[in-house]
């Protein structure tokens, strides 16, 4: 039975998680295609061009974007980030679902331009445990921690245009809500890969099931 692929979308404020659930997501559906962002920010020492990020200088950032080679792009922190439409598209036309892990703006951005896209925020218990585990990664300075916190209640404002909320406390939940997520996109009606959104597969299953055993 095939099902049209789809663009599944992961946004949430900074130290929410979301890189620790894109790996899970990954490996629990290896058919998912991940989408490596473009971004402007400097390379952090445990990170890889073209794995975490395509790591692009703002010069060739802005050339490409002005090139239109980008789904959505915006500046969060200071920095820009965007989705190359390339990356996207040659998956979806290879019948494989992409997974994007963007910020909000970005988020719903792919909305406006893949109405069929799948929204889902990851919001943290609080805004007391979002500050502690920004910390404790200890990848950014005090300042740049702030400036993440404060920008928090903007983004979870923006919660509203998405389909799904799935608060992460405890990472076992979380892990299992996301992929009951991705389970329930995959078998909708409408993903039938017909122009009827399945009636043509109800029309063939009918000829297919009421044939005699034997036959």
């Amino acid at each position: 039975m095939k099902r049209k692929s789809f663009v599944l979308v992961i946004s949430g404020p900074s130290g929410v998680g979301k890189s620790t659930f894109v790996h899970a997501l990954l490996e629990r559906f290896p058919g998912l295609h991940f989408s490596v962002s473009a971004t402007t920010r400097p390379r952090r020492l445990h990170e890889v061009d073209g794995r975490e990020y395509h790591f692009l200088s703002p010069e060739e950032f802005r050339r490409r974007q002005q090139a239109g080679a980008f789904l959505e792009f915006a500046e969060v922190h200071g920095a820009l980030y965007g989705t190359l439409e390339s990356e996207v598209s040659g998956a979806l036309r290879a019948g494989r679902s992409v997974l994007l892990d963007v910020d909000v703006q970005g988020g719903v951005h792919v909305k406006q331009r893949i109405p069929d896209a799948v929204l889902v925020f990851l919001l943290p218990p609080s805004l007391q445990v979002l500050a502690e585990r920004l910390r404790r990664r200890g990848t950014e300075s005090a300042e740049k921690i702030e400036n993440r916190l404060a920008r928090a209640p903007q983004e979870i404002r923006a919660l509203a245009a998405y389909d799904y909320v799935v608060v992460n406390d405890r990472i076992e939940d979380t892990r299992a809500d996301l992929c009951a997520i991705v389970l329930a996109e995959e078998l909708r009606r409408s993903r039938l890969q017909d122009a009827q959104g399945g009636e043509g597969f109800v029309d063939e299953y009918l000829k297919e099931t009421a044939r005699p055993s034997g036959s």
